[in-house]
């Protein structure tokens, strides 16, 4: 092919794709800037919105993916390149990626749910799939708990959501259970006025609902009280631990006694 003739092909060639290319350079830079804009309005709604910082950058980025990817295809398709066997292959390709990250995928999922319905915040102590700690950090595919030894937990999301989970920060107040013993012999009504007496001089104890004092069990070895008593969250182990404590020595200077596991042994004589 001589000169002239490279020349006229290259010319043809430019006159079939020029526009074809200048209009879809035009296409995703007007594209590109509407995306900006939409996704700046996307998160001043959910500013607006008071959705949770952990999910903003989320569903910012989810949501950026998706249109970029719908742009792309557009002006793909405007430069004549055939979408139909592109598209096919991608979705063979997504199918194939999905089956092989199949728990990865249930982990993404249980992320999005717990990220929208909420069913513990970055702070709560939660107790689930065996573990208990305080909630750090709530990510896409993992939650991140501390344990009170400062251990770090990684739940995956997936079992997260749909499994049994206890919240023990959701409500203000919680009732704190002691199982108290006295030997057999001792004052039942003395000692019921000891506990009371405990209780009320503890001010994290909550006056409302009114501490319950029952005789709950004729043990082996013990007379069992339990007893009940509210107290704020923040305040739960503290006054569960003061109490251990303060029962043990109160009981002592009180002449009654905690008692222990034992066994009588008699010793007949035969003959």
């Amino acid at each position: 092919m001589d000169a002239n003739g490279m020349i006229d092909s290259a010319t043809e060639i430019a006159l079939i794709y020029g526009p074809k290319l200048i209009a879809a350079i035009v296409v995703w830079i007007v594209g590109s800037w509407i995306i900006k804009l939409l996704l700046s309005g996307l998160d001043k709604i959910m500013t607006k919105s008071k959705v949770d910082a952990s999910l903003k950058p989320f569903l910012h980025s989810l949501t950026g993916m998706i249109l970029k990817v719908m742009l792309g295809i557009t002006v793909l398709g405007m430069l004549g390149i055939e979408m139909t066997s592109f598209v096919a292959i991608l979705a063979a390709a997504g199918l194939a990626v999905g089956m092989a990250l199949s728990g990865t995928l249930q982990n993404f999922a249980g992320g999005v749910m717990i990220l929208l319905f909420k069913p513990f915040k970055v702070g709560d102590f939660i107790d689930a799939q065996g573990h208990a700690g305080t909630v750090r950090e709530i990510q896409i595919f993992n939650t991140i708990l501390k344990t009170g030894d400062n251990k770090t937990i990684i739940l995956p999301n997936g079992g997260l959501s749909t499994g049994s989970m206890t919240n023990f920060s959701t409500e203000e107040k919680r009732r704190v259970d002691w199982t108290i013993g006295i030997a057999y012999g001792d004052d039942i009504d003395k000692a019921r006025a000891v506990i009371k007496q405990m209780c009320d001089a503890d001010t994290r104890i909550l006056k409302d609902p009114e501490v319950v004092i029952v005789v709950s069990a004729l043990a082996d070895s013990s007379v069992n009280f339990t007893v009940r008593a509210w107290v704020q969250a923040p305040d739960y182990w503290g006054v569960f631990f003061d109490m251990n404590e303060n029962v043990y020595k109160t009981f002592a200077n009180e002449g009654l006694s905690i008692p222990f596991p034992q066994m009588d042994v008699h010793v007949h004589k035969q003959g």
